[in-house]
């Protein structure tokens, strides 16, 4: 069985999707789309916007959003099914819509609440993410508790990467006490602490705002960052956006599930290959591609025709 991935905020770069856009007519519905309900060309943005404007909140969110919907149609297009989705923080967007839960429109306007949201939130605070690589979860997660000030796991990616998030100076001490171990530890260019109770502020707006933002039921199974587990029937998506900006996303757990499901084919959709390395280090024996450029489309296709 095929399961869609949608990667999160950080994958941005400048002229992502537009090989895609040029040969999809869909992709001008989209960009269409969200430039008229979020107020400016996300078209240009998607495509000529440089690295610093794409790097803000207010614009990566909606621009990887698009980008991942033009995949998604690209990917559709050639026929190619799937039997669940799941995204990784951001991506949940996009699998919602995948899923059938958001229309693109309402997915626009979900996300220009959330985006203004968590960009208010981060310029009232000094706070941080890394990246650790090569330990435990559990032994970083001590290393957290063991620092003075507020830092914790915030993204359990795969066995061998979690993120790390909190205030400035803690979150500093906290990656220089791994490193100590001989653990490696990237600093992640984001503007706040995400996944973290410095995000309170940001939940707080969404529980507010999106209760006027219509959501269906899925109509495969969408995988959620907050349990690993397929999403409840007859959950409150206004109170689930809220916490899911200031939980973990337990995305190693959600692949674990998948495979126990009976999903053995990972296709990442979005603007970089970013997700199929958690894939890889967390599964054996299953089959990943990804959808980023017309030359990745057609593999994926020729692969899975030939595999179904």
């Amino acid at each position: 069985m095929n399961v869609l991935l949608f990667t999160g905020q950080g994958s941005q770069f400048p002229g992502m999707g537009a090989e895609l856009a040029a040969s999809l007519p869909a992709a001008a519905a989209i960009y269409e789309a969200g430039s008229d309900i979020l107020g400016f060309d996300l078209k240009k943005l998607c495509l000529e916007g440089d690295e610093e404007t794409l790097a803000q909140t207010c614009n990566a969110q909606p621009a990887i959003y698009a980008t991942e919907l033009i995949c998604l149609e690209a990917l559709k297009a050639r026929g190619i099914p799937y039997a669940g989705v799941c995204g990784h923080s951001l991506g949940e967007y996009a699998a919602m819509t995948a899923c059938g839960m958001l229309t693109p429109e309402n997915g626009f306007r979900a996300l220009k609440i959330r985006a203004q949201a968590m960009d208010e939130a981060a310029k009232s605070q000094d706070s941080g993410m890394y990246a650790i690589l090569r330990m435990a979860p559990a032994r970083i997660a001590e290393i957290c508790a063991q620092t003075p000030g507020y830092v914790v796991p915030v993204n359990f990616n795969s066995p061998a990467q979690t993120v790390i998030a909190g205030e400035r100076q803690a979150v500093d001490a906290a990656a220089k006490a791994c490193t100590e171990e001989k653990a490696r530890a990237v600093p992640l260019a984001v503007a706040a602490a995400f996944h973290s109770k410095l995000m309170q502020p940001a939940a707080d707006s969404i529980a507010a705002e999106f209760t006027a933002i219509p959501f269906a039921a899925p109509t495969v199974p969408f995988y959620t960052n907050l349990t690993g587990e397929p999403l409840a029937e007859g959950t409150d998506m206004a109170q689930y956006c809220a916490k899911h900006c200031v939980s973990p996303v337990r995305f190693a757990q959600e692949l674990e599930n998948l495979h126990a499901a009976g999903f053995d084919t990972y296709i990442e959709l979005g603007p970089k290959k970013v997700l199929t390395s958690f894939v890889k280090q967390t599964l054996k024996d299953v089959r990943m591609y990804t959808v980023t450029d017309p030359d990745s489309l057609e593999e994926a296709a020729t692969c899975l025709k030939h595999t179904d």
